[in-house]
């Protein structure tokens, strides 16, 4: 049994926790079963999987979590059918009855239309097992991208409030500046006066 880990999170930690809590919250699971999930898989402790999802990592997939569970209504509301459903189906339509057989006695034609029977739906299954595990795959990865831009989203949204707060900060020092020179400039001409001179013509003094 692997020892339990003290040590510091990593990034990709951080992500396989996110990855897995979301699931569940899809899938309907507690957050509870995702954290002894992710924590057989890191050699941490359930409890410390919890502690970091709640002190870190939930505040940085706000919206990944809202979309799951708006995935999770989604799924609760389509009617998917099982493999146990589907296999019933093709057994039912491609396997003759025992009925069927009995009537019909034990011949050689019959055992053989079995067989193929049996074969077709082994190929049925077989061929629905792999688009399941593919479709399975492609969730997975389009899970993780979604994932990973809700939380670039997130970040490049932090950096549009800083850049909106310091371009806020930087147009009322432009604006107080120019109070300052318009100020500057009314106290320049108030100190300015005009005389006549001995021509009978204005000139400018001084104060």
């Amino acid at each position: 049994m692997s020892p339990t880990r003290q040590d510091a999170w990593s990034q990709d930690e951080d992500l396989l926790l996110a990855e897995v809590v979301l699931r569940h919250i899809r899938e309907g699971g507690t957050q509870l079963q995702a954290f002894e999930e992710v924590g057989k898989q890191l050699s941490r402790t359930s409890a410390a999987c919890g502690f970091r999802w709640n002190s870190f990592v939930r505040k940085q997939y706000k919206s990944g979590i809202e979309l799951a569970k708006k995935q999770r209504k989604e799924l609760k509301k389509q009617s998917i059918p099982t493999d146990n459903e589907i296999t019933k189906e093709v057994v039912t339509e491609e396997t003759p009855s025992s009925s069927e057989v009995r009537s019909e006695g034990i011949t050689f034609q019959a055992v053989l239309h079995f067989l193929e029977s049996l074969q077709k739906q082994a190929a049925a299954a077989s061929s629905i097992e792999e688009a399941k595990e593919k479709s399975i795959k492609k969730i997975k990865e389009l899970e993780k991208k979604s994932y990973s831009l809700a939380a670039e989203n997130e970040r490049l949204a932090k950096n549009l409030k800083a850049i909106e707060e310091d371009y806020r900060s930087l147009i009322e020092i432009m604006e107080r500046a120019r109070k300052m020179v318009v100020l500057q400039e009314e106290d320049r001409q108030q100190k300015v006066k005009f005389q006549m001179d001995k021509n009978g013509n204005l000139e400018r003094v001084e104060k």
